[in-house]
């Protein structure tokens, strides 16, 4: 139970810590957001340049698809401007990762109270924006550390284990469970947070964490079918080709996931930066494969 309610704790705050930093940022700096995606899209390499840097603010590429989507409703956009930019969401998604993976856990109560402190004294708006996206990254770090520590006793329990590698050791079932839980709480870099959090602890092997990073990616598109709905035609395309790259770039990838485990093995000696790296190295890969076809 303990356990339990330290998962459930941890993954509310990671989930939390994400979305606030996320709504912070995208606040301090919407303005010039929207500009830079309509105003680049019209070359495919800006595109893809301009997706990846306004997903490395929004922590989100669902986010960056769902304003997609609205700008195409609106008109502002055409479809085909469009699949530079999500492919370039892809690429700038993982940096949330990458910023979880480097555990800065001992700094998350200092990132917490310096967040809340510029929250309850600044006067600016903008000021604000930044002190709240400075608490959701103390909060996203916390939620980390919380999930770390609830997980320690489960590398005591047989039955735990044997799930959990049941789960990890089968590629096709880490796939789907990966998608669906991603799916249900709206956040790839959430479903990989909490299996940096199980590798560190030694309770998956990378195989089967590179399997669930396929998982989590295709599982992330739901927002975007969500967010599409009651849309126009042109603008449900938009949903439908942020998922068509990512199962067309999971089934591109599943074959080779034994060389890919041992490629990322290969970048670091920690599990959590292996892990960063294939979800980064997969983005990457389909984003540079698909752009001349866009």
């Amino acid at each position: 139970m303990t356990v339990l309610l330290a998962l459930f704790g941890g993954m509310a705050l990671l989930l939390y810590g994400i979305q606030l930093s996320g709504d912070g940022l995208q606040r301090a700096a919407g303005a010039r957001l929207r500009g830079l995606l309509t105003g680049l899209s019209r070359n495919r390499v800006l595109a893809l340049a301009s997706g990846a840097g306004v997903t490395a603010v929004l922590q989100s590429s669902s986010a960056t698809t769902v304003m997609l989507i609205g700008f195409v409703s609106a008109g502002l956009m055409a479809f085909r401007q469009t699949l530079g930019v999500i492919l370039g969401a892809d690429i700038g998604t993982t940096l949330t990762v990458q910023l979880i993976a480097f555990r800065i856990t001992d700094y998350a109560l200092l990132l917490v109270g310096a967040g809340f402190t510029i929250v309850f004294l600044a006067k600016r708006r903008a000021v604000k924006d930044v002190g709240q996206a400075l608490l959701g990254f103390g909060l996203m770090f916390l939620g980390l550390k919380l999930i770390l520590d609830g997980v320690a006793p489960l590398k005591a329990n047989p039955l735990a284990i044997q799930l959990l590698a049941a789960v990890a050791d089968n590629a096709v079932i880490a796939v789907l469970t990966a998608a669906v839980f991603s799916a249900l709480v709206h956040s790839s870099a959430a479903t990989i947070g909490l299996t940096l959090a199980l590798a560190t602890s030694g309770l998956i092997e990378l195989r089967g964490a590179v399997a669930i990073v396929l998982g989590a990616n295709i599982g992330t598109c739901a927002t975007a079918l969500m967010a599409s709905i009651g849309a126009t035609a042109e603008a449900k395309r938009v949903a439908v080709a942020h998922i068509a790259f990512k199962l067309l770039g999971a089934a591109v990838v599943f074959p080779f996931i034994d060389p890919l485990t041992t490629l990322v093995a290969g970048t670091a000696a920690d599990p959590a930066r292996q892990i960063a790296n294939a979800h980064t190295l997969f983005n990457l890969g389909i984003s540079l494969l698909f752009l001349p076809f866009t």
